[in-house]
């Protein structure tokens, strides 16, 4: 009889790697078919992935709104808190974007069409101040003598022509956010927010009954710091991407430096990548002025940016973030390149909270490593004394 059932569980095994094999062979030979199915089916669900991604977004505002909502002395309120958070967080959201596409977009975009309309003759420009340098000038070497002799007899405008640039922004928009999908994905994201307490638990509970009390233990704790850590990383460096982006706007203004707006955008924008996005936006700031305003306002525009951005980061940054990420500078540069080179300008912004997050995982790895060696020497030298 146990032969019998041995041959059985032999016989169903080869079956079914027999069929294993089948359906791979198939799927290989019909590999764009395979592929064209599970594109459509992405396709499909991405407004219910968009909805998630949201939600996630807005989790924490949420939740904290809700909490203060809580505490109110008003019973209705108390008991419609949950609901309440999730209409207050999308009225504010909503007004951001009534603010942005009104006020701050067409000032921005004002700036842009200037710039792509009067880039030619700016690089005119710049390039006849190049040949009026003398001759013995550090900048007159045969490098750039060469780059220059490469690059003096393109049509540069017509790399940033305004038609082109917005045909290519419509795509994106029309590829990502038709309005069937915008509307699918606000309504999975509000469901999620208004359940999630529910959907929290059961994930709670399928992990618990997944994995042993140790290891169920060890991903709550990191799933809650990993939250912590991105919400508090990406809030904060917005947040203080707005305030920098206004006060360099204001000062460029003040001292007539021409696209103010565009630059104290780039450069808010990019400020919220560490260390590299600052470098990079300040450079480009600085080699518009220099074409459209010359050396001396370039200067004095590079002076005050600096300035602004010394009192940022030793003033208005740490009292935004509060305390540290407690990352070297160099891990943060070594991230942001990496983050950058596969995932682009989402990976930058991204890589900080990720460093910080395989930080904690190393630092406990290490821990429980040195706790695993204490205690086999103290096993060691309790075997001596015997």
């Amino acid at each position: 009889m146990e032969e019998m059932k041995s041959r059985g569980k032999k016989w169903l095994y080869w079956f079914l790697l027999g069929v294993a094999i089948i359906i791979v062979y198939k799927a290989l030979d019909n590999f764009n078919d395979v592929m064209s199915v599970i594109g459509k089916f992405f396709e499909i669900v991405t407004p219910f992935l968009v909805g998630i991604f949201i939600s996630y977004l807005f989790y924490m505002p949420c939740k904290k709104i809700e909490e203060a909502l809580q505490k109110s002395k008003l019973k209705w309120i108390a008991k419609k808190s949950r609901g309440l958070g999730i209409l207050i967080v999308y009225l504010i959201i909503l007004l951001l974007l009534i603010i942005l596409i009104n006020f701050i977009l067409p000032v921005v975009l004002e700036s842009v069409v200037d710039l792509i309309n009067n880039i030619q003759n700016y690089y005119e420009i710049a390039i006849e101040n190049y040949n009026n340098l003398p001759e013995d000038n550090i900048l007159k070497s045969d490098m750039v003598n060469d780059a220059i002799q490469n690059v003096q007899n393109l049509d540069i405008k017509q790399y940033f022509q305004l038609e082109k640039i917005l045909a290519y922004v419509m795509s994106a928009i029309d590829a990502v956010t038709g309005v069937f999908d915008v509307v699918v994905a606000i309504i999975v994201s509000v469901y999620i927010l208004a359940e999630r307490v529910e959907i929290l638990n059961a994930i709670k509970k399928l992990a618990g009954a997944l994995f042993k009390e140790k290891t169920y233990k060890n991903l709550d704790k990191y799933f809650n710091n990993s939250n912590e850590i991105f919400f508090k990383f990406i809030a904060s460096q917005f947040l203080d991407a707005v305030i920098v982006g206004i006060m360099v706007t204001i000062a460029m203004s003040i001292m007539g430096v021409k696209f103010a707006p565009l630059l104290g955008f780039l450069i808010g924008l990019f400020n919220m990548i560490p260390y590299i996005g600052a470098i990079i936006a300040v450079a480009i700031a600085t080699l518009i002025t220099l074409i459209t305003g010359g050396l001396s306002q370039a200067i004095w525009m590079l002076v005050v940016v600096i300035i602004l951005q010394q009192i940022d980061a030793n003033i208005i940054n740490p009292k935004i973030i509060g305390q540290s990420l407690k990352i070297s500078p160099l891990l943060v540069i070594f991230a942001i390149t990496v983050g950058g080179a596969y995932f682009g300008i989402i990976g930058m912004f991204l890589a900080v909270p990720a460093v910080a997050v395989v930080r904690i995982l190393v630092e406990d790895y290490i821990d429980y490593k040195m706790v695993i060696k204490k205690a086999q020497k103290m096993s060691i030298k309790g075997e001596k004394s015997c």
